[in-house]
């Protein structure tokens, strides 16, 4: 609602000292210079007031901007991608004020006077004041747009599997894509498939150029080397301490990773009636990202069991799940504001593919971005999705403020959602819910096998590799640490885990600090 959206930027513009609008971006004003709160109040008045208000405003800016984001990623079209931009500047217009640069630096220059729980708040504060400083406006209002602009082309990108001159005759979904992936053993109709799925690359290569440049631009104008080192201060840590964990993962998964890589192509191989190849082809794993090899060990494929099942019946056993843990029902507007399934064949409506739980307003209005299906695949996304919910709906009580209620950091959320995923696929718990038909027994080493196949390839393909390729847009040191060739030259515009993902470089070493 546009009023309310003015409202809140106004609001913001009176509330805080010394700033005023400057041919549309918020910038100091030049007349007046913000005194430190400090000096007319004691300090742990001027610490409360100062949280208080960031905390009312910013709450009710971003829970807009939330709601605009929703909204593109839900239905893409101009309208809604063009909203999505005008309310994240307004966002980025507030937490990268200068006033609150300025105040959050002050208060920790003083942290022995800060409680902990304010110390946190002020270093929560100034983190997202470095993605969006009020003190470059024109870059970071760049960065918004195209940021923006970026995830409407990977919402609304048409997958195509045959095309005849620049027409496509042949749109297939990426659930589609997944199901030719999963199912068929042609190997030249997987290879199409393969292929389609990687068509993001070229089409958001320029953009993510652009973007990397923007992002860098706005971490380096806050004393940070580079966009990358932003993301990782998240974690409290340093860049050399974060590529030291990851390389440690790498080292002690190693031998293993081996062992696995060496069973799944001669596995696959034999399937195929193939020579067994050094390095896998990425078209024969039934995952496009090849992010676990799944569906290879025999005997414990669980879909057939799933048949008669609908996608309601999974995602609301997903939440029995956490019910049964003493966790309450999920609310009312969860059930009424979510996109859970698949937009209805023929509809022209375009969504993001990607399962993911929103948190809108930090007070209780969750949501997931889904496109469930009847499939084993569904059941455990949908477990590790309404993980995050209940992360969210944790943490969204009073006595945690405001800035804080995203957790500790985004690996927490992960570990959550990556720990029910595993339990949802356990046999006790499969027979429970009625999959495992009563006597039916699941074979416990080829059982651990798939679940090895699953769960240690993610954190060997989210490691290192992955991050660097998140980075330099490369895909060559991705290709040697996976034991995975694509198909066609390894270029950046057609091997880049954001073009395919969530076009956000710092993303994929998140499941890999959950994996340790």
């Amino acid at each position: 609602m546009r009023p309310p959206k003015v409202f809140l930027v106004v609001a913001f513009v009176i509330l805080l000292p010394g700033v005023s609008r400057i041919k549309g971006a918020i910038k100091p004003a030049p007349t007046r210079t913000p005194q430190p709160a400090s000096a007319a109040i004691s300090p742990p008045e001027a610490v409360r007031q100062f949280l208080e208000m960031y905390s009312s405003l910013y709450r009710a800016v971003r829970y807009e901007a939330q709601k605009a984001e929703w909204a593109a990623s839900t239905d893409v079209t101009p309208e809604h991608i063009g909203g999505r931009i005008a309310a994240g500047k307004a966002l980025a217009s507030m937490v990268g004020n200068p006033y609150v640069i300025e105040q959050a630096r002050g208060f920790l220059k003083q942290p022995d006077r800060l409680k902990p729980i304010e110390l946190r708040q002020f270093k929560k504060i100034l983190l997202d004041a470095s993605e969006a400083p009020g003190t470059i406006p024109d870059i970071v209002a760049q960065r918004v747009e195209a940021e923006g602009r970026q995830s409407g082309r990977l919402d609304s990108f048409q997958f195509c599997l045959e095309r005849q001159a620049e027409k496509c005759v042949k749109p297939v979904t990426a659930n589609g894509i997944d199901d030719i992936l999963n199912e068929s053993s042609d190997l030249a109709e997987r290879l199409r498939a393969w292929k389609a799925s990687k068509e993001t690359g070229p089409a958001l290569k320029p953009g993510l150029v652009e973007l990397r440049r923007l992002r860098n631009a706005v971490a380096r104008e806050m004393g940070y080397r580079s966009f990358f080192d932003l993301q990782v201060a998240d974690y409290d840590m340093s860049v050399d301490e974060m590529m030291a964990m990851l390389e440690g993962f790498l080292k002690d998964m190693d031998p293993l990773y081996r062992e696995l890589h060496c069973w799944t192509k001669h596995e696959l191989a034999k399937k195929f009636n193939q020579p067994v190849p050094k390095m896998i082809p990425a078209h024969w794993i039934n995952n496009r990202w090849s992010q676990n090899w799944t569906g290879i060990v025999e005997g414990v494929d669980l879909d057939p069991y799933f048949k008669d099942r609908s996608p309601e019946w999974i995602v609301k056993k997903a939440e029995a799940f956490y019910v049964s843990l003493g966790f309450p029902e999920l609310p009312e507007g969860f059930w009424k504001l979510s996109d859970l399934y698949p937009v209805p064949a023929g509809s022209d409506r375009k969504k993001n593919t990607h399962a993911s739980a929103w948190d809108m307003d930090h007070s209780g209005d969750v949501r997931s971005l889904q496109s469930i299906e009847a499939d084993s695949r569904w059941f455990s996304t949908a477990h590790h999705e309404l993980g995050h919910i209940y992360y969210y709906l944790s943490y969204d009580r009073p006595e945690v403020p405001v800035v804080l209620r995203g957790g500790a950091n985004r690996a927490f959320h992960e570990g959550i959602g990556e720990l029910i995923s595993l339990a949802s696929r356990q046999a006790p718990y499969l027979a429970a819910v009625g999959i495992l038909p009563p006597g039916r027994s699941l074979d416990q080493k080829k059982w651990l096998l798939n679940e090895a196949l699953e769960e240690t390839v993610p954190s060997r393909v989210s490691g290192r590799g992955s991050v660097i390729i998140s980075m330099t847009w490369g895909a060559r040191i991705g290709c040697t640490l996976s034991g995975v060739a694509t198909v066609t030259s390894p270029t950046p515009a057609r091997k880049a885990p954001s073009a395919t993902m969530r076009a956000a470089p710092g993303f994929p070493f998140d499941p890999a600090t959950t994996r340790r």
